[in-house]
């Protein structure tokens, strides 16, 4: 993070902190991670020094016959710092040592890639050291492993440029010439990436005619003009800086010393700004030879100055990396006899690791063993909790049929009595004087019929078994009443009456409850919904469970890895169910279970046959 946000005295303090913590700690894997991050900043940096430093340190704690493509990046990169400081022999070794690595890996595009480097490498270093031969041939390696990239194209244009020089540097023009040309159609590939290549590939055309000594002077002129107008458009310095150290010589050999002073001029200042000591030795003698007396004098002094201090220098650094690489070779050389050590040491093991492998096998049985018996006592203790539920629910139910019975009872056994009772005195009396009391007495008896019949009426209401079919619906509605409005959540509950759960097994009835109480834990948790909709069908002796909520959603496809939806997942599985998570960010999900109803009520019937 410091790194992106380009907090560079961060990265590098944070760094050099793990770095120390990992030496004290022998964390080898640690050390390698920390120290390779600080080569990888320095060499972004071009303080080489301490970015070989870094990576060499890296490289002390692979091990001598590691293969991996750390280690091989680790000497890729000290290969590319060494090449850079011109200890050519060093980076050679190195990258013939990353390849030896890489080609005992798969050729994924990273792998491709870094071969690619590699050869690519070997083949400026080759040069340099003037094997001009075994140049050409390693690039041609880098353009064949280019070529089995999938997107390789720039590679390829890169070594067939640098090929193209060896080429030119050995006098064969022709083929440099046809090489440089089979770039030019090639703009398109390279021009979102490098646009500066373009300006490079037509300077160097020009550069090869003009070496070639069989040219004309305007064409190449006008070839290098274009070469810098085109770095000049794009304001790149380095582009303008080649361009114009190649038309000083051009107008050097054209004797125009005034165009001589002024390429010249820009080439030594972008060079001197960006310390390219290469151009700056060229331009400062390019100046010396076209001015007079002190001036020339001057550039001349400066010119044997720079080079005198630019050896000194070299020879500093080549001891610098010898001594370090001397200290990284002495610790291979050590972890190798350590290797050889415990090469023997694991022999000599090897009778006791029989043994070992036997006891452990033992051992593991027995393990496996214990597993699933704590599997078994975990489903009865699952099967035991829910039977407790069921027989909680079941004496609640007792007791209000229980209730309702005495109710019952007393209004059959005392009330209804005694108006039986008063009915049959009135109707003893019913005979006595008076019409008129006839008729009141009779109106009487007709009150005291109707209150017997909604009395008989209630009482035979309240000893009717209303709770029969209750019991699992009943511990579900009040699981979802509970924790629905323990999360704050609206919510509509359906079921079928369909359903007879008491011939469903009671692994399937835990099984779904608790996917009813994992979802809405989720939809708590994770969805951040308002209302959730619970519906439980029979279709085509399926049982059918749907579970929406009106939430955030997730993506399906990163999300199933949760452990809330694994064990949803594997609880539909044990009762060969059928689970799916339809959802998309922004708009609910529906969690759907579908679990055969008429397999479950054929076992449990066949289970109460035999009992």
């Amino acid at each position: 993070m410091y790194f992106y946000k380009e907090d560079y005295d961060s990265y590098v303090r944070l760094n050099k902190r793990n770095l120390r913590l990992a030496s004290e700690l022998e964390d080898s894997v640690a050390i390698t991670v920390a120290a390779s991050n600080l080569g990888s900043y320095y060499k972004y940096f071009q303080a080489n020094d301490s970015s070989y430093y870094y990576y060499s340190q890296a490289l002390k704690f692979y091990r001598p016959n590691e293969i991996s493509e750390e280690k091989a990046s680790a000497l890729l990169d000290i290969a590319e710092v060494q090449k850079i400081e011109k200890v050519y022999s060093g980076a050679e070794q190195d990258a013939v040592k990353a390849i030896l690595i890489l080609l005992k890996l798969p050729e994924t595009e990273e792998i491709l890639d870094m071969l690619w480097s590699a050869y690519n490498l070997l083949g400026i270093v080759s040069r340099e050291l003037k094997n001009y031969e075994k140049s050409i041939e390693y690039y041609d390696k880098s353009i064949e492993y280019a070529k089995k990239m999938d997107d390789g194209s720039i590679n390829e244009i890169y070594s067939i440029n640098n090929k193209a020089y060896v080429y030119r540097t050995i006098g064969d023009y022709k083929t440099s010439l046809k090489l440089y040309q089979s770039l030019l159609p090639l703009k398109h590939v390279y021009e979102g990436f490098d646009p500066s290549f373009y300006s490079i590939v037509i300077g160097n055309i020009a550069d090869t005619y003009f070496e070639s000594g069989d040219y004309e002077s305007d064409k190449v002129q006008n070839m290098l003009y274009q070469a810098y107008n085109l770095g000049a458009d794009l304001e790149d310095n380095v582009t303008i800086m080649n361009i114009s150290i190649d038309l000083a010589k051009f107008y050097m050999s054209e004797q125009k010393n005034d165009s001589v002073y002024k390429y010249a001029s820009k080439a030594y200042q972008i060079a001197n700004e960006f310390s390219i000591n290469d151009i700056k030795l060229e331009a400062l003698m390019q100046l010396a030879e076209i001015t007079d007396g002190k001036e020339a004098k001057q550039y001349l002094k400066e010119h044997i100055k720079l080079k005198d201090s630019l050896s000194d220098a070299q020879r500093s650094i080549r001891n610098k990396y010898a001594r370090v690489k001397f200290d990284t070779d002495q610790l291979e050389a050590e972890n190798e006899q350590i290797s050889k050590e415990n090469f023997y040491l694991l022999i000599l093991s090897a009778g006791l690791l029989l043994t070992a492998v036997l006891v452990y096998l033992v051992i593991s049985q027995r393990a496996k063993n214990r597993k699933l018996k704590l599997i078994q006592v975990q489903q009865k203790a699952n099967e035991d909790i829910y039977n407790l539920m069921l027989s909680q629910q079941d004496k609640v139910d007792e007791a209000r049929t229980l209730e309702k019975k005495r109710i019952s009872e007393e209004l059959h056994d005392g009330v209804l009595g005694r108006l039986f009772g008063t009915r049959l005195s009135l109707d003893s009396i019913n005979f006595k004087d008076g019409k008129d009391a006839m008729i009141t007495r009779a109106n009487y008896i007709g009150q005291l019929k109707t209150i017997e019949e909604d009395i008989r009426k209630i009482s035979h209401e309240l000893n009717t078994d209303f709770v029969s079919g209750s019991g699992f619906m009943d511990i579900v509605s009040e699981l979802i009443e509970n924790q629905t409005k323990a999360y704050g959540l609206t919510y509509e509950f359906n079921y079928t009456d369909d359903i007879s759960w008491d011939f469903v097994s009671n692994k399937t009835k835990i099984n779904i409850y608790r996917i009813i109480q994992e979802s809405m834990q989720n939809i708590y948790k994770h969805a951040n919904a308002k209302t959730i909709k619970i519906s439980i069908s029979l279709e085509k002796d399926v049982i059918c469970l749907d579970i929406i909520d009106d939430g955030e959603g997730f993506d399906t496809s990163k999300s199933k890895k949760g452990i809330g939806l694994k064990n949803m997942t594997s609880r539909v599985e044990e009762i060969n169910g059928k689970i799916t998570f339809t959802s998309q960010s922004g708009n609910g999900t529906t969690v759907n279970v579908k679990i055969p109803y008429n397999n479950q009520s054929r076992h449990d019937m066949s289970q109460h046959k035999t009992l």
